[in-house]
């Protein structure tokens, strides 16, 4: 089975009120990017994965009109996807939701949350001390992760956890010292969501289920300079250690070579230094019994994958339809 993690940037403006697909001349968000030319791309690259699932990140808005399940299955059905159905979860305020597009014919999937002692349920608040203060703090995600109990045709079970973390810009600083005051609190939060979202990973390894978490940790080894500050990533919390650790081959990349070259799945323009930003921040992680069913990951980068690189269509498809590109498990299940 193929599964994979695709951020969409600006997916959402691709849909009208009714969640029908704009497909006209009007720009899509992306830079110099029509809704048609973007949608189009998407296509293309949705076709060419070919995947039984994918975890869509940044997925159409689910407002009092619009519906993200709604939206995902027309655009399915406007290119004859396999993976037609759609499932999320808990729905947030930021036009950027988390949500499966499954082929129905293989597995299901079912939005199943959980709630222990040390992890509230995803929509909920943790209280957790983020500093040194003996305070709680009230810590809450603007994009809940989506839990999934996920079924093959075969009957195999296994957990599936889509996640979208992300530190909020310094918005409402005047000065350089409250721009570094806000990016740190962000930060620490966001780290915050990092061990709550480890918390539930270690319950349900703990209950003996295979989990798989995907999509974007917006963060990893190296990134940006608070790494000194905090000593570990989002990745490396998620990640865990041990017997309970999970395992991604680009994570575990980037992790061994902080100097060293390293994988990448998304590029972003810099304008201020008129150039391209590279950085590896979406991954597919799995525990051990996952790993061991002949698991085979892969970044779909158009520069960096030979077969994408050799396919002129699918290359610049994927330049046009996102800022990140998609990656995939292939697995036996």
């Amino acid at each position: 089975m193929r599964f994979a993690t695709y951020n969409v940037e600006w997916f959402a403006n691709l849909f009208d009120a009714d969640n029908r697909l704009y497909d006209d001349e009007a720009s899509s968000g992306r830079h110099d990017v029509t809704r048609a030319a973007q949608t189009a791309a998407l296509g293309r690259v949705f076709r060419a994965l070919d995947a039984d699932a994918i975890m869509v990140i940044e997925a159409p808005n689910h407002g009092r009109r619009q519906s993200t399940v709604a939206a995902l299955m027309h655009f399915a059905a406007h290119f004859g996807l396999r993976a037609r159905e759609a499932v999320m979860g808990f729905s947030n305020d930021t036009q950027q939701e988390i949500a499966l597009l499954y082929d129905p014919s293989l597995l299901t999937a079912r939005h199943a949350p959980q709630a222990t002692a040390e992890a509230p349920r995803f929509d909920q608040t943790l209280r957790i001390d983020l500093d040194v203060d003996a305070t709680e703090d009230a810590v809450v995600f603007s994009k809940p992760p989506l839990e999934l109990e996920v079924v093959t045709q075969s009957g195999f079970a296994l957990q599936m956890i889509g996640a979208h973390l992300k530190s909020k810009a310094p918005h409402g600083a005047k000065s350089d010292a409250d721009v570094l005051r806000l990016a740190i609190a962000n930060r620490r939060k966001q780290l915050a969501q990092a061990i709550w979202l480890r918390r539930r990973i270690d319950a349900l390894i703990a209950a003996g289920r295979p989990v798989m978490v995907m999509g974007d940790m917006n963060d990893g080894p190296g990134l940006d300079e608070f790494e000194d500050l905090f000593g570990r990533s989002s990745v490396e919390i998620v990640l865990g250690a041990g017997e309970a650790a999970l395992f991604d081959p680009h994570a575990k990349q980037a992790l061994s070579r902080r100097l060293g070259a390293a994988p990448t799945s998304a590029r972003f323009w810099i304008t201020p230094e008129q150039r391209y930003l590279q950085a590896l921040l979406d991954y597919i992680m799995v525990t051990p019994e996952l790993r061991a069913r002949a698991a085979r990951w892969r970044i779909w980068h158009p520069m960096d994958d030979p077969d994408c690189w050799a396919d002129p269509a699918l290359r610049d498809a994927l330049l046009t339809a996102s800022d990140h590109f998609p990656v995939t498990l292939d697995i036996e299940l």
